[in-house]
Formats: structure tokens, sequence, C-alpha cells
């Protein structure tokens, strides 16, 4: 498993788009929470008594735009682990060196698991640092020690392997370069992003299925609303868990079963 778990790290920084993506991925979503924390600076004083009460400097630091990219960028680099693959031909080889194709699912989710959980963990922790490094000048920051902070902190970091472990599974279901991506960014960002707290109370638990929703809605916010239309904290951790989990059986289960 050691060697496999190698051989599925190399295969994976082999691929121009993983350095691109999260180099400057990365770098993208921190210069914008340093570009948004300077102008919440600037512009402090400014700003009415309502807008100061609900100032969240959590919101300056990983905002809905970073959310976008982290998952977008994330889900498309795990479908062009597997997707990559198969375009290539290198697929055959894998399995021809390891036919026990359970084993090659198993170490690619574990490198992309890591590779994603580290990259999340990064993002979550620099955006955070340098966002109230700069809004302590007025003296709104928050620390780790504030409620709701450390969750806050681990969501946005668990968004990272969350979306990567998606990816894989709609990669390796569609196995096409550019379908897969269309298929990550509708299925993670674009189609919840139109999602609104209702009347109808199935259909807000239908939407309290949804990772970026219940992040957006729940995990995300260092306050939370009570409101019965909003998902709980609880099961919003249980989403958190359920479609990583959910994508991984997709993904073993469609490189065993298809033909390569």
């Amino acid at each position: 498993m050691i060697d496999l778990l190698a051989a599925e790290w190399t295969k994976l920084w082999s691929l121009r788009s993983t350095r691109w993506l999260l180099g400057l991925g990365t770098l993208a979503i921190v210069t914008f929470a340093v570009q948004s924390s300077l102008e919440a600076y600037h512009g402090w004083p400014g700003f009415p008594a309502m807008e100061k009460a609900r100032f969240s400097p959590l919101t300056e630091a990983f905002s809905g735009l970073s959310a976008t990219m982290l998952m977008i960028g994330a889900g498309s680099l795990g479908a062009l682990t597997i997707v990559g693959e198969y375009a290539t031909g290198l697929i055959r080889t894998t399995l021809s060196a390891v036919p026990a194709r359970h084993r090659v699912v198993a170490a690619k989710l574990a490198v992309v698991s890591g590779v994603m959980l580290a990259t999340g963990a990064l993002v979550s922790a620099a955006t955070f640092g340098v966002s109230q490094a700069i809004l302590s000048g007025r003296g709104v920051a928050v620390s780790l020690g504030d409620p709701g902070v450390l969750r806050v902190l681990a969501a946005n970091a668990l968004l990272a392997p969350v979306s990567g472990l998606v990816g894989m599974g709609v990669g390796a279901l569609l196995r096409h370069t550019a379908a897969a991506v269309v298929a990550v960014c509708a299925v993670l960002v674009i189609v919840p992003t139109f999602f609104r707290p209702t009347v109808h109370q199935w259909l807000n638990d239908l939407y309290a299925l949804v990772p970026f929703y219940v992040w957006r809605t729940c995990l995300g916010l260092p306050q939370l609303r009570d409101d019965p239309a909003l998902p709980t904290v609880a099961g919003s951790w249980a989403v958190f868990a359920l479609w990583p989990l959910a994508a991984a059986v997709l993904t073993l289960l469609v490189v065993r079963r298809r033909d390569v």
C-alpha cells in the first residue's frame, strides 16, 4: 500500500493542473481576503451604526466567493485525478500492475484527501491570520477563542477535501474532462447558490443536504440564527461527512465495474 500511495502521489503532482490550481488558487483566495479586509479597514470610520453591528470579521477573511473558488478548484482537481488517468490510458498500466482495483481507488482517495485537507487548512489559517491582523487595527478582529471561530475555520478547511472527493466521484462517473468539470461546478456551487430558505420545510430539509448550502447558512457563520428553516450544526457536519463517503463509494463501484 505504501508503494501505491507513493505512485498516486507522483501521478497527482505530475499533473500541471495540480500545481496551478493549488498554488494560484491559494494565492488568489488569500489575496482576496487581504483586499476585502483592507477595504473594511479603510471604510470602517464611515460605516453606519447598523452596518458596524452586523459586521463579521470572519466574512472578510473567507467569504462566499472564497468558498466558491476553493470548492471549484478542489472539485476540479479531484475530477482530473481520475479523468486524466483514463484520458491518457495510464489507467491500463496501473490496473495491469495492480489488478486489485479497490486498492488503487483507496490509494487515490487517501492521497487526494490528504492533499486537499492540507490545502484547505492552509487556506483557512492564512485567510484568517492576514484578515484579523489587518482588522485588529480597528479593534474589530476576533481570536481563536471567540465563540464559533474554530467551527468556522474547520468548516472552511473541510470544504476542500469534501469537494475533492466529490469531484473524484463525478470524474469516475463521466470520464470526460470538460463534462466532469462542468458537472462538479454545477453540483457543488452553481445550483446550491440559488437555494434560499422557504416556507416549505420539506424543501428546506432538501436544501440542508447540500454542502455549500449548509456551509453558507450554518457552519460558515460564527453566530447562528434561531430559525427552524435553517440547518442544524449536527446535521451540517453529517452532510460534510456523508458526501465524501458517498463519493468514495461511487468511485470504487464505478472503477471496479466498468471497463477501461
